[in-house]
């Protein structure tokens, strides 16, 4: 059977085709399982990867989608989140119970349970991210926009920090008129 075929990925594709994207999950025929394994085998930058890491916030499972070339801050998740409690990382079998993958094939469509979800807000200078597609061998491309609107992720700015040579990443903002001095 292709890895395509296999149920988690199946799964996968069903949600992006649900929420009227296209099924862009491609098989790969080197493995995944890090981000880095994952960008020189996709042939992208390393931050065009997409992290989907589990945590536990207190008694509550919840998701970082983290850019490849960034690391989570654990300190600030709850908050991103709006829980509190004590931030821990669930167990592999944990994982697979609550998300119905096994890691190295995460995906943040497709999920087994909704969980609160948390986006770095630096994916976003890429036209185009990559994620795990239920599967170590397949991922999926899609947009910022659309992976927050299909995952319906927080977005933040402040919850993932650059690896070591990493410039950090900073929105632009553009002036409205209801910050400006009124004239006369």
């Amino acid at each position: 059977m292709s890895n395509l075929e296999r149920p988690a990925v199946k799964r996968v594709r069903d949600a992006l085709t649900d929420a009227g994207l296209e099924d862009t999950v491609m098989e790969l025929s080197e493995t995944a399982r890090t981000a880095q394994d994952a960008a020189t085998a996709v042939g992208c930058e390393l931050g065009a990867i997409v992290k989907s890491l589990c945590y536990a916030v207190g008694n509550r499972f919840v998701m970082a989608l983290v850019a490849g070339d960034h690391s989570l801050d654990e300190n600030k998740l709850a908050t991103a989140l709006k829980l509190t409690g004590k931030v821990r990382r669930p167990q592999a079998s944990e994982v697979k119970g609550i998300t119905g993958f096994t890691i190295g094939g995460v995906a943040p469509v497709g999920l087994s349970h909704p969980l609160p979800l948390v986006i770095d807000g630096s994916l976003k200078r890429f036209d185009r991210i990559y994620a795990a597609a239920g599967h170590p061998h397949c991922v999926f491309g899609i947009s910022f926009a659309d992976l927050a609107r299909v995952t319906e992720g927080v977005i933040s700015y402040t919850v993932a920090q650059p690896n070591d040579g990493v410039e950090p990443y900073r929105p632009a903002f553009k002036r409205s008129r209801t910050f400006q001095k009124e004239p006369g």
